[in-house]
């Protein structure tokens, strides 16, 4: 039997089901609710209340109904939770679980850059740190990137920021000019052109789909292009029987268990690591997951000028993307 006392040298010897009734166990007493990304492995996948991708993820948080909020994700994932949630707890397994895209876009560094375009509208992608979307006009996703430039009036010019492979993305898409920062995915960045067509050649049957945060050599294989969320629906509609999927390999989970009798073959990155799992994303566990929740920690904090000045876009990306 398990308790809610758990030591965390008991965890080493603990049975994965017991830890997972451990999970649920405090998730009652804390009336508490699961959010995990679909890029986290794939126990903490199952064990989640939602499962999605940023966006779904942002408008689970502004609707959410408990009183504390544990999110299996990475840290400006939480932070969007807490600047959504003021008054709730919001905890965060691993407080170095970081993006390396949101660490390419320093506040400074952009503020200094958005000071040399101050006739510009400010979009961020919401892969960005509290600080920027504080600078921010709007929010967006990949999800919903495309929509919200187009609703933005042809003459007004965009300063498009941190991730460059989405802001290309979406001036082809829409063929307006924006303004980039130069930031990039680790992750995305890393698919290697030179092996994903060794894998067309083996697999000649296969359908590649890609992110939009890939880079644009590599964007060109793909026969559709989508968020998580958009590659995963994709998936379970297309008649293909097998995909080439270049996005972190966490999403295959997802694939696998909602359309089984397909293949999915995540996209090969430059070298010989397993570069296509987001390093950052794969530091929670299953057992962080439960000490966070037993030890009421790590929590989200934000300075209140900073969350406040960080609500206002992300409501507009919410409200323009109803």
């Amino acid at each position: 039997m398990f308790t809610t006392a758990l030591r965390p040298q008991d965890l080493s010897s603990l049975p994965p089901d017991d830890l997972v009734a451990a999970i649920h166990a405090l998730k009652q007493d804390l009336n508490a609710v699961i959010l995990a990304h679909y890029y986290q492995e794939p126990a903490i996948q199952d064990i989640a209340d939602y499962i999605g991708d940023s966006l779904g993820l942002s408008r689970q948080a502004a609707a959410i109904d408990a009183d504390v909020i544990v999110f299996a994700g990475v840290h400006f994932m939480a932070e969007t939770a807490k600047i959504l949630n003021p008054d709730k707890l919001v905890l965060l397994p691993d407080l170095e679980a970081g993006c390396s895209l949101a660490d390419s876009c320093p506040p400074a560094e952009f503020a200094a850059f958005k000071a040399t375009h101050p006739d510009h509208l400010v979009i961020s992608y919401i892969n960005c740190t509290a600080e920027i979307k504080a600078m921010s006009d709007i929010i967006c996703t990949s999800s919903n990137a495309v929509k919200i430039v187009e609703q933005i009036p042809a003459e007004q010019p965009i300063l498009f920021a941190p991730d460059q492979n989405l802001g290309r993305y979406v001036m082809a898409q829409t063929e307006r000019d924006l303004v980039l920062w130069p930031g990039s995915c680790i992750v995305h960045e890393t698919f290697s052109e030179r092996r994903l067509i060794e894998l067309k050649v083996k697999y000649p049957a296969a359908e590649v789909i890609a992110h939009p945060e890939c880079e644009p050599t590599l964007l060109r294989h793909a026969s559709y292009i989508g968020s998580t969320t958009a590659l995963l629906n994709y998936t379970q509609t297309s008649p293909q029987q097998t995909f080439i999927v270049a996005t972190e390999a966490g999403i295959l989970h997802q694939m696998q268990k909602q359309a089984p009798e397909k293949q999915y073959i995540p996209a090969p990155p430059t070298g010989p690591c397993a570069c296509n799992e987001c390093p950052f994303m794969r530091l929670n566990t299953l057992e962080k997951l439960y000490w966070a929740m037993r030890d009421r920690k790590p929590a989200l904090t934000l300075p209140e000028e900073i969350r406040q000045a960080a609500l206002k876009p992300i409501q507009r990306m919410l409200a323009m993307s109803a």
